[in-house]
This record gives structure tokens, sequence and C-alpha cells, in this order.
């Protein structure tokens, strides 16, 4: 018997939960943890668990994952590919019980992971529903994982409209909007190319870092087909890399590399969490692999 759903608090994990509540029932808890904690044995997965967008570190109920890193020998029921996002998978699997009305919404969550926006939408998302929303999702606030859960609510039964009416969605859109401003100058006093790596270094900013729209620096470092954003977490230090959506001439395939380094993704975008004594060294690695732009099979 399923007991309940784990999944990312991001995009594609509540659309996960959307889906995955829409064809189990709602009475079912959803609980949101991030990958690393997965692979720390810091979040125990459970026979009788859901789990989708995240890796598999037992046998559970039904498991949907799409990421290049998490591939596995554990037999799994569910489904595993490489594919835009893991919501796409789960729709797939469950098609004959979920309704057409959520085509839309797991499209976009397609786009959106696997970041097939336009330069508009990077540059104006608070005019594009779907990604405004998407980064809404910030996970670092204790207000999080109940905001995850409106959402699943709110995207499982309503319109897109009557979504953005809420009045804790509209709050987080505003804060979305603002806080994208104040990321577009943190990115400029903070980033340098390295070849056509862009790093953008937050190491000497207290915490918590300036997040923001995650696309925005490939607008304004055109030159770049790879960033690398860097950040201290307690003891770690946190490398995210991702290909540049407007220069797209990366071949690394980001997830397999920082698989090396205990962490994963997709070939695209991915991340790692280093302890701080070891980070300098291994930088340097994944930065010198970044600029050779060699793909595995080259």
């Amino acid at each position: 018997m399923i007991k309940r759903i784990v999944t990312r608090p991001d995009f594609d994990g509540v659309v996960c939960a959307v889906l995955l509540t829409e064809a189990l029932g709602d009475t079912l808890p959803v609980v949101w943890t991030q990958p690393n904690e997965v692979q720390r044995g810091t979040m125990m997965l459970e026979p009788d668990d859901v789990v989708a967008n995240l890796p598999l570190s037992r046998q559970v109920a039904l498991w949907f994952d799409h990421h290049v890193s998490n591939a596995t020998t554990i037999p799994y029921k569910g489904a595993y590919r490489i594919a835009p996002s893991a919501a796409g998978l789960v729709y797939e699997y469950f098609k004959a019980k979920l309704s057409n009305r959520f085509a839309e919404l797991v499209r976009q969550a397609d786009r959106i992971d696997s970041a097939q926006l336009t330069l508009d939408e990077i540059l104006r998302p608070e005019c594009y529903p779907h990604v405004l929303l998407s980064m809404t999702i910030f996970t670092r606030q204790p207000s999080d994982e109940a905001y995850c859960n409106l959402l699943t609510r709110l995207l499982r039964t309503g319109s897109m409209d009557q979504v953005l009416a809420d009045p804790t969605v509209k709050q987080r859109c505003a804060t979305a909007v603002a806080a994208n401003q104040q990321y577009e100058s943190f990115l400029k006093s903070h980033t340098c190319m390295d070849g056509q790596v862009a790093i953008t270094d937050f190491r000497s900013l207290p915490p918590p870092v300036p997040d923001g729209n995650r696309f925005l620096v490939y607008s304004l470092f055109p030159q770049s087909i790879v960033n690398a954003k860097i950040f201290h977490e307690g003891p770690h230090t946190v490398i995210k890399l991702g290909h540049s959506i407007v220069n797209r001439g990366c071949r690394v395939n980001v997830g397999r590399l920082l698989a090396r380094y205990g962490g994963g993704g997709h070939e695209g975008a991915g991340a790692c969490r280093i302890p701080r004594e070891q980070f300098s060294t291994q930088l340097d690695e994944i930065v010198a692999i970044l600029k050779t732009n060699q793909s595995e099979e080259e």
C-alpha cells in the first residue's frame, strides 16, 4: 500500500506531485526533499513510497526520474529515461487516469526544466505565467514546504488565472520579480569569464546568497556557453553548472561530470556539494574540463 509521495521542491517536482495526487489520491502526504539528502541518507526512502524527480537509494513502490546521473541498477517499477522532465514521465505512465487538462502544465514543465525558453521569457518572465510561477519556489524559507503543498493543490484543481490570483502566490510572484531585478546587479558584479565559462562566485557574500532568474546570466554574458555558480553552504561549497540557453555550444555532460564529485543532474544542468577544504582543487578540475568543451564521445 502506497503511503506517501516523495519529490523535489522545484517546479518539476510540484507538477509531479500534482499528477501523482490526482492519479493516486489526494489523501497521500507529499514529502519534499533535495537530491543530496537522498544521496547522503538523511532522507530515508521507504518501500511504500512513490518517488519522483530524485535519485533512487533503495527499492520503492514506484520511481520516476529523468536525470542522467541517476541511472540505477536497483530494480524499480515506474519510469526512468533521459527526458525533458520527470513530470512528463509521470504523465505518460498514468495517462489513462489523468485528464487532458494537465497536458499544458506538463508541456510547460518540460520546457522549463529542460531550459527550452526564448530570450523574451528569460528577460521578461513576469509576462509568462508558468515561467514566473516556477521562480516563486525558493526552497529556503520555513514556509516553502507549505507553499509547495499550496501550489500542488491549486494547480491540481484550478486554472492558471486562479492560481495566480491566490494571495500567497501573488505575493511570491511580486517577490520573485523584485529578486530578479536585484539579482541582475549581483550577477554583473560577481561574474567573470574564464574562456567561455562564466563563473559567478558568491563565496564572499553572507548567507543567504542572492538568488533569482537562473537563466538571466546567459543573456548578460552571451559569449559564455556554460555558467558555474559557486556559494558556501555550511561546511560545504556548492557549485551549480548550467549550459547557456542563449549560446548553445557546450558539449560537456554536466550531470555526468558532477556525478564524479558526489553530485549530478541533467546533461545541461546540475549541482554538487564539496567540502570547503577540497573545493579549490576540484573547482579547478571542473573548470578545466568545461574549458576543453569536449563530450565524452570525443
